[in-house]
């Protein structure tokens, strides 16, 4: 397969919006500041309300009905209803080649309290004509006053797909197949300790089966078989979770910061193949520039180690290994591969139109893996790129977010989100 792709395109056939709104079972309407929920309203005001900025449900609303009433939101009131938004959609991405995609969001809060932050639920099915099937669910829930952090990960795949093996050494011309179905159930609680801080436990499973070779090099042993190639994996263990974050509204944050550190111990008598232990640091920050703008400058830190033991060859740090795989645009799914990882990425948002329907980013990343055997960080691959976004959901800030990466060694391709990258 060539991956230095001359020609890529990502195309929506149909752009649907659900403007649903479903109450939720114990939430009554309480205030909102959808104007600006990440500032106090002291220091800071948006430009322009956001009553008067145009999205997509606006668009569809008005091709149906030339007469339809301007889509508000009541200043300062907090809706308990659920702001749902829909997009069926075909594309073309690196990991998955042409595929239609189904993709749910919805977001909400669950109290009245000011500085409340803002629950959501992101579902998303895919079908590619490499006859990949990703079906995640991933839940990350507040409740009233912020009190507990609720986040969980459901999520099924059939995945045949590339890999290229270990280390920052490998080129494109390493990559060969490997079909795999896999099943995974991460769940945590967190507590507040203080403001913005929370600490909690959860539960990882991973279960991965029919994992085979489709078209390894038949003149040399593969990076896998060397690791050790068996046909499932499964790996089971607690989780040790701390987590600091002050953004109001992390589908599309306009300021603030957020840690998140998580600590997997994985033992056999949980039914693990093996007893090893994982750590991710994930850290990100968020500017307004200039100030007083609804453009963005953010930064994001990603660090995922081995702490001890031998991780299963599909659960080692990995390009895109991330839970909504977006670490490494400009590089396919699993490009890089090893026992740690370490990353960076900066990103800038900004508006084209003054209505704010569309917006742009231009981004640049660096990743590097440590090399098997000697475990030394000797490469790094950096990316960069540029894309659009296209407001979904203004009352959310939920965007589709189309993006155009370039790596290194001939590696790019188109990467498409429902909410931003990080």
């Amino acid at each position: 397969m060539n991956l230095s792709l001359k020609i890529a395109f990502v195309f929506f056939f149909v752009f649907i919006s659900l403007p649903l709104t479903a109450q939720l079972k114990h939430a009554v309407p309480v205030p909102i500041n959808i104007q600006d929920s990440t500032v106090p309203k002291q220091k800071h005001s948006r430009i322009r309300d956001v009553n008067d900025e145009l999205d997509l449900i606006d668009i569809v609303q008005g091709a149906f009905d030339k007469h339809a009433k301007k889509r508000v939101d009541t200043g300062g009131v907090k809706s308990g209803k659920l702001r749902i938004s829909g997009l069926p959609a075909a594309g073309y991405t690196l990991q998955t080649g042409f595929a239609g995609v189904a993709i749910a969001n919805a977001a909400f809060y669950t109290s009245k309290h000011e500085e409340e932050n803002q629950s959501n639920i992101l579902a998303n099915l895919t079908y590619s004509q490499y006859k990949q099937i990703i079906f995640p669910i991933q839940t990350n829930i507040w409740t009233p006053g912020n009190k507990y952090n609720i986040s969980s990960e459901i999520r099924f795949v059939k995945y045949p797909s590339l890999t290229y093996g270990l280390g920052g050494h490998t080129s494109l011309d390493d990559g060969y197949t490997i079909d795999y179905s896999g099943f995974r159930v991460h769940a945590g609680i967190l507590r507040s300790v203080l403001k913005d801080i929370y600490a909690g436990v959860g539960y990882n499973i991973d279960y991965f089966w029919n994992i085979r070779e489709v078209d390894p090099s038949s003149t040399k042993a593969t990076d896998f078989q060397k690791y050790g190639l068996t046909e499932t994996e499964l790996a089971s263990g607690v989780t040790l979770n701390f987590l600091y974050d002050n953004r109001r509204n992390s589908i599309n944050p306009q300021n603030g910061a957020y840690i998140n550190v998580v600590y997997r111990p994985n033992f056999t008598f949980l039914g693990s193949d093996d007893n090893w232990q994982s750590l991710v640091v994930d850290m990100r920050k968020y500017f307004r520039l200039p100030f007083g703008s609804d453009n963005v400058l953010c930064f994001w830190n990603y660090d995922w180690l081995t702490v001890a033991g031998t991780p299963p060859y599909l659960m080692l740090p990995n390009t895109g290994g991330d839970a909504y795989t977006n670490t490494g645009r400009g590089y396919i799914q699993g490009r890089f591969r090893g026992k740690n990882m370490l990353y960076a990425e900066s990103e800038y948002r900004f508006n084209i139109t003054n209505n704010e329907l569309i917006g742009g980013v231009v981004f640049v990343n660096a990743e590097s893996f440590s090399e098997e055997g000697s475990g030394r960080f000797e490469v790094i691959s950096p990316g960069y790129g540029a894309g659009l976004r296209i407001k979904l959901n203004k009352f959310s800030r939920t965007n589709v977010a189309i993006d155009y990466g370039f790596g290194t060694g001939g590696s790019r391709g188109f990467f498409v989100n429902l909410g931003e990258v990080f």
